[in-house]
Order: structure tokens, then C-alpha cells, then sequence
């Protein structure tokens, strides 16, 4: 079977349509539409149905993605095995995570493995919790960082970090020391995009309480973590935060923490990784860098 007929045959059914696959391996459309036929008369079988404009994988395709995904990972790894032999771990990481571990954690832990692998190199994506998790499952990842899981048997997750929420304001804005869950909800109040790790976990603490955050006096809903800062800062509302992402305004003083009673916010970051998916030899190391590390 070749290979290239595989590789072609894994962007269709993934973008599911022959004019992306084109744009994404700048190949000539009627070029993969021959690859894809050459593999049907190969597999004795129809892989799309074609339906105007747009195409649909048939249960064939189904039984062979999985398979075609598992064939060129094997050949990414023996590629990888043997340059690893002759001169260690090396090549570039793409990685995956949300927005705490993206911007707060990952950094962090690049610059110490690269102090030990000088010939990595990395590149960060950061997206919520809930995007990077599909990408793992759409294998456009091999792994990623999140602060939420989503139910999947094709997925594990490993804890790996520990993080706490905590609600933050200006002193101007919120100058007591405590607040009640009661008082929470009167006042002016900051939340993250649908999706975000952050929000999800701090409406599951709310729902122990059987409190919804419908009930609060929300100003804004914002799309980054910075974003909620800097409104924090202005004085637009309060807002509950990693406490990884705001130790530098609370040690300046610039905000202040104000504790939620009876209500503590513990949290993991978690590894997600697909559970039959073989890591290449630079992920596997750092993967067991980072395990190390916390």
C-alpha cells in the first residue's frame, strides 16, 4: 500500500472535503482525487461518498483512519528511533494546552529541557481546555495541558500539576478581607469564555453549593486570561483567577486575594494524551520531564 496514498487519504477524511486537503498539502485537487481512487481499486472498496460539493467517509473509512493514523505514526517512530540512536533527542514539540500551563507553566519547563536537549524546539499553542482536548482526539496533538476533563475512551489523563482558584480585586472595589458566597453574587463580577478550564471549574465548586452563575451580577465575559486581568485591574468587577496566573499582582499589591468562606478551590492541570496514540521520542521525554518536574 503507499504511503502517500495514506497520508492523502488521512487529510481528506480529516478535513473531510478534497479542496482542504488540496490547501493543506499543496497538492493538486485532481491529483488527490487520484490517490484516493487508486486506493479504493487497491482496498477493492469505496472510502467517500460524493455528495455535490461535499463529501462523506463511508464505514470503510471509518475502520481505516484509525489504522492509517496508527501505520505513519509507526513510520514517524521508526524515523525518529533511529536518528535518536545517533544523536539523542532532538527535533521540534508541538504542544498543546490551555491557557494557565500555556502562558504560566509550559515556558517554564521548555527552558529546562532544552537546557538538557539543546536541539529541541518548541512551539506553543494555547487554546481552552476544551479545544486543545479535541485536537488530541483529532489527532492534530499528540498530547496537551488542560484544566478540564472531557469524558472519552479514547483519552487518558494524567494529573500533573496543582493549581487553586481564587477570587481577586482592587482594594478600591472589594477592600474586606472575606466574602460570602451570598455577597459573591451581588457584586460586580468577571468571567471567562465557555470553554475556558477556569470557569468550568469554578462552576462545578459553585454547583456543590447549588449556585449557578446565573444568579451573579456578571459585567463581562471575556476571552483571556489577560483580558480579565486588566479588567480586574480597572475596576470593572472582581474575578476568580489561577492563583499561577496572579501571584505577580498579588505580591505587588496591585490586587488583593479576598477568601471565599467555607469555599477552597484546589485544581489539577492534567497530561491528556490519545490511549493507543505512540508518542514520538521527543514527546515521550518530555512528557516524563515534565512528570518529573511536579
Amino acid at each position: 500500500m503507499d504511503i502517500h496514498h495514506l497520508k492523502i487519504f488521512v487529510s481528506v477524511y480529516k478535513n473531510k472535503s478534497f479542496t482542504k486537503a488540496s490547501e493543506k498539502l499543496h497538492i493538486s485537487q485532481p491529483t488527490i482525487s487520484e490517490h484516493i481512487k487508486n486506493l479504493e481499486k487497491s482496498l477493492n472498496c469505496k472510502l467517500f461518498d460524493r455528495l455535490g460539493r461535499s463529501i462523506m467517509p463511508t464505514a470503510e473509512a471509518d475502520v481505516l483512519y484509525p489504522k492509517a493514523l496508527q501505520i505513519l505514526d509507526d513510520l514517524d517512530q521508526i524515523q525518529e528511533d533511529i536518528s535518536a540512536a545517533g544523536i539523542g533527542v532532538k527535533g521540534k514539540l508541538i504542544i498543546g494546552a490551555s491557557t494557565i500551563p500555556g502562558a504560566y507553566i509550559l515556558p517554564r519547563m521548555a527552558y529546562t529541557f532544552k537546557k538538557q536537549y539543546p536541539d529541541v524546539a518548541f512551539e506553543i499553542l494555547i487554546e481552552d481546555s476544551s479545544k486543545i482536548t479535541n485536537m488530541v482526539l483529532q489527532h492534530d496533538l499528540f498530547f496537551g495541558i488542560v484544566g478540564a476533563k472531557m469524558t472519552s475512551e479514547k483519552l487518558d489523563y494524567e494529573p500533573l500539576i496543582e493549581d487553586e482558584l481564587v477570587l481577586v480585586a482592587t482594594p478600591k472595589l472589594l477592600p474586606q478581607k472575606t466574602i460570602t458566597l451570598d455577597k459573591l453574587r451581588s457584586i460586580p463580577f468577571l468571567q471567562r469564555e465557555i470553554g475556558s478550564g477556569t470557569r468550568q471549574t469554578f462552576e462545578n465548586f459553585l454547583k456543590k453549593n447549588t449556585i449557578t452563575t446565573n444568579t451573579f451580577n456578571i459585567v463581562a465575559t471575556l476571552g483571556s486570561i489577560s483580558a480579565v486581568k486588566q479588567a480586574v485591574k480597572g475596576n470593572l468587577g472582581a474575578s476568580v483567577i489561577s492563583r499561577v496566573a496572579v501571584q505577580e499582582e498579588l505580591d505587588s499589591s496591585i490586587l488583593h486575594e479576598i477568601p471565599i468562606i467555607n469555599m477552597k478551590m484546589k485544581r489539577k492541570f492534567y497530561l491528556v494524551l490519545q490511549k493507543k496514540r505512540t508518542l514520538p521520542t521527543q514527546y515521550a521525554a518530555f512528557c516524563e520531564h515534565m512528570k518529573k518536574k511536579y
